[in-house]
């Protein structure tokens, strides 16, 4: 997830438009701008500009979302944490590994969660015992490896 989408506190109001295109998007994010104005009632330069606008402001991006297994990554696992301390300074601490790729501040019986990418169990081993457990305010972990990828969509839409 992007900076912007991820530390972006102010909440943005979307007009039904915005929420069309961001929704003819997750239905298929390399549609034209020509087929989305189309759609909602616009010209081409029009999507294009509010599409910028909605990305600059950290309400959405558009991304190819890959199969990890195809790309060489046969390794991926949430990890629940258990930490001390500010949990923000240890969820940007968290954000800044290159194998995680999801993080979340949580209540419950975990305090953080991250998931993560690796190409096997041994950069796994590596990944938890060399710096996930030894970040500070980490007290201790659980691994949930995962076995199979069931189901994962992005086109839940707009309110």
């Amino acid at each position: 997830m992007s900076a912007a989408l991820r530390n972006n506190s102010k909440r943005v109001q979307l007009d039904e438009v915005s929420k069309k295109i961001i929704e003819q998007l997750q239905v298929d994010g390399r549609r034209s701008y020509a087929e989305i104005g189309k759609a909602v009632g616009l010209s081409e330069a029009a999507v294009r500009q509010r599409v910028q606008k909605l990305t600059d402001a950290g309400v959405m991006q558009v991304v190819a979302v890959t199969d990890p297994m195809q790309l060489g990554f046969y390794r991926q696992a949430m990890i629940g944490i258990r930490a001390s301390g500010d949990t923000r300074v240890l969820a940007d601490t968290l954000a800044a590994i290159p194998a995680v790729d999801y993080v979340v501040l949580t209540a419950g019986s975990f305090d953080v969660l991250a998931e993560v990418v690796c190409e096997d169990d041994d950069e796994l081993i590596a990944l938890l015992n060399s710096q996930i457990r030894n970040l500070e305010g980490v007290l201790s972990t659980e691994t949930f490896v995962y076995l199979k990828l069931h189901k994962q969509l992005y086109n839940w839409g707009t309110r």
